[in-house]
């Protein structure tokens, strides 16, 4: 099975865009939470496009990001647990996505509709989520450090073209079934990721079968002398 070097190019592109539209969100959030609490007169303004920034752009955006992140770890040889720099990714992002979804976009919401107040916390929570996607980019680019201990002495080989198509599809339906519904919902992304687990499974499951080398062949019995 081929691949494509464009289309897992293109898998590449859609991460960068993806990621670096989430960090400027989070970046324009703390900056109209910041206005909201030094300017008592914008807040309702503030407060209500952060909220509108929140769930049309930044979450739809921190899906795609996600989504593609582990795409390309799962299909590449980078894998998921092969390399620090990569496993810090997965952990740091893990962070992220939960903690805004628990923490930052209720409180969000509660504010743009009065019914709490703007604090420091929505600042500090923005500018961290900031900072550590700013963070992750750097790891993208030195990818610094070793091996993980759990790295396997064989490399993983990359999926087949038609994995970074289904990927790319998976996030444009996804996107698109959101501005549709009015909030995100990452169904086609999730059926793609358990597809390639699925994928990556059987992958090992067929080298494991494989045998290594040929075994050598068995030298002819020795012919026992007559009598």
């Amino acid at each position: 099975m081929k691949t494509s070097p464009r289309w897992r190019q293109a898998v590449v592109w859609l991460h960068i865009v993806s990621s670096v539209t989430w960090m400027s969100q989070a970046a324009g959030l703390m900056v109209l939470m910041v206005v909201a609490l030094t300017s008592p007169g914008r807040a309702p303004a503030a407060t209500s496009m952060a909220e509108e920034l929140d769930s049309v752009v930044l979450a739809p955006m921190a899906n795609v990001a996600i989504f593609t992140g582990l795409l390309l770890a799962g299909a590449t040889a980078w894998g998921y647990f092969r390399h620090w720099w990569v496993l810090t990714k997965f952990v740091l992002t893990l962070v992220q996505f939960y903690g805004g979804i628990f923490l930052l976009s209720p409180r969000l919401h509660d504010v743009a509709a009065g019914t709490a107040a703007v604090t420091w916390f929505q600042v500090a929570g923005t500018a961290l989520m900031a900072s550590a996607l700013a963070f992750q980019a750097w790891l993208s680019v030195t990818k610094p450090w070793k091996k993980t201990p759990w790295s396997p002495a064989a490399k993983p080989l990359t999926a087949p073209t038609w994995v970074f198509v289904a990927g790319i599809g998976a996030a444009t339906m996804d996107v698109i079934a959101g501005i549709l519904l009015g909030f995100p919902m990452p169904a086609f992304e999730l059926i793609m990721l358990i597809v390639l687990l699925a994928f990556e499974r059987r992958q090992r499951r067929r080298r494991a079968r494989r045998p290594s080398a040929r075994s050598p062949r068995s030298a002819p019995a020795a012919s026992h002398p007559t009598a």
